[in-house]
């Protein structure tokens, strides 16, 4: 039994403990200060999706403001469930992460509301709690700390996309650092992941704990020959991308792929108005948070994101005239794991067809759609149709914005002076159990992998 007069901070891991989403750390303080690190929703399958109807393990309402490190559904997901359940503290956050998690949070809303209307029941949360949610929402810079009673927060680039933040809480003379998800490197546009060597507690994402993997300039030359292919084949190219961070880093590469002539000027469609809109948010911070390097293109006046051959399609009906243009084309739409989205429309239609390619760049959950496809299914069901297989499936982690094992390795390495814990969460069983061995061995750091709902004291 612990004991109540303890003096230690206390962090009890609420998600994303031995899986990969839901993110949600309760931190609390000896004086009473309960706050929560991330708040998102679980994803996956349909039997990981039920733990967002589940009770709160705790109080909504006696917490008293939320850190988000950034803007991705499984870290922000709940939080306008928090609100609904009597939540009434702040939220806090870079500029760019309040921006993109209002477009992830009303994308995913629309979404909620057609799959009650399918299914019956209450959605999670509507629109009007998304907006009591932005009201309560404030924004800090990098390195700017602010207080809440014993606790001192402050923000460090995470790396990951826009706005990502890891979050430092200071306490008695003892640091915690949640990394959230953190960023590979190098980036295209995105500066890198900040070095941090001033804590004594880790609690750290390993998504890729257990694998190494191309860096993303390596997937250029590859992404260069898989689109020859499809203009050679006159296929169509399908890639389900995450709407933030990848989808940019492939618009990126296609344009610097049509923009020197190494391939032609074939229709590009960028089908997920969610995709668009966060694409129109990097731009508006592009001066604060991209990287050197650019800045100095944007100066020269390139745009870094658009390209003569690219077609925004916003709406359904524009979405529906993609099947009117003949191959060869390119076609980025939602969602990363094809378990919805108009990915799914596209891939019913294009699946079957020899000539064409689904290109995976994101991690896939199991038991979701797309990695039944990443593992080689040859037939699948698709909005209820069974789709035999017949286009070619090729997997590039090079686009992955999380880091891999030695990337992740490297980044604890830099802290070993002082740190005394590593808590692994954001990673599959086999996975994170992998890597805490790895840091054990390797590192001689005490590591340990937290069940879901495990408390432990600092």
């Amino acid at each position: 039994m612990e004991d109540p007069k303890s003096n230690n901070l206390k962090i009890t891991f609420f998600g994303a403990a031995q899986e990969v989403t839901g993110s949600c750390n309760l931190v609390e303080s000896p004086s009473g200060k309960r706050i929560l690190v991330d708040c998102g929703m679980h994803q996956g399958s349909k039997l990981n999706e039920e733990k967002n109807r589940e009770d709160w393990p705790f109080n909504p309402s006696s917490i008293e403001a939320v850190f988000v490190t950034h803007a991705h559904l499984d870290h922000v997901g709940r939080i306008p469930m928090l609100f609904r359940s009597g939540f009434k503290g702040k939220i806090y956050s870079t500029a760019p992460t309040k921006d993109l998690a209002q477009l992830v949070l009303l994308d995913s809303s629309g979404v909620l509301e057609k799959e009650a209307g399918r299914h019956g029941g209450e959605t999670l949360y509507d629109n009007k709690d998304i907006e009591v949610a932005m009201s309560h929402w404030e924004f800090l810079d990098y390195h700017q700390t602010i207080s809440l009673g014993d606790l001192t927060f402050e923000l460090l680039n995470a790396g990951h996309i826009m706005g990502s933040s890891m979050i430092k809480i200071s306490y008695n003379n003892k640091k915690v650092l949640f990394t959230g998800d953190m960023g590979n490197y190098p980036n295209p546009f995105l500066r890198k992941i900040e070095d941090v060597t001033d804590v004594d507690t880790i609690v750290m994402e390993a998504l890729y704990g257990d694998k190494n993997f191309a860096e993303f300039g390596d997937t250029s030359l590859k992404l260069e020959r898989i689109v020859e292919g499809i203009e050679k084949n006159k296929g169509v190219l399908m890639i389900p991308a995450f709407s933030i961070e990848r989808t940019q880093k492939i618009l990126f590469q296609l344009n610097d792929l049509m923009e020197h002539g190494k391939v032609g000027q074939i229709p590009v469609f960028l089908d997920s108005p969610l995709a668009i809109k966060a694409t129109q948010v990097y731009e508006k911070y592009s001066h604060l948070y991209f990287n050197e390097e650019a800045r100095n293109f944007i100066l020269k006046g390139d745009d870094l994101l658009k390209f003569a051959a690219l077609k925004m399609t916003i709406d359904t009906q524009q979405s529906k005239q993609i099947n009117k243009v003949p191959a060869p084309k390119i076609i980025i739409a939602g969602s990363g794991m094809s378990n919805g989205g108009r990915i799914l429309h596209h891939e019913k239609l294009y699946l079957s067809d020899p000539k064409s390619v689904l290109l995976i760049v994101s991690y896939q959950a199991p038991r979701s759609l797309g990695r039944m496809l990443a593992d080689g299914a040859k037939m699948v069901n698709i909005m209820g149709e069974e789709i035999s297989v017949n286009a070619s499936v090729v997997k590039l982690e090079g686009y992955s914005s999380h880091p891999d094992m030695d990337k992740l390795l490297k980044f604890v390495e830099g802290d070993l002076s002082i740190l005394k814990k590593v808590f692994v969460v954001h990673s599959e069983p086999e996975t994170a159990l992998f890597f805490v061995q790895r840091l054990r061995d390797y590192l001689g750091v005490d590591a340990y992998a937290p069940e879901p709902g495990e408390t432990r004291e600092i």
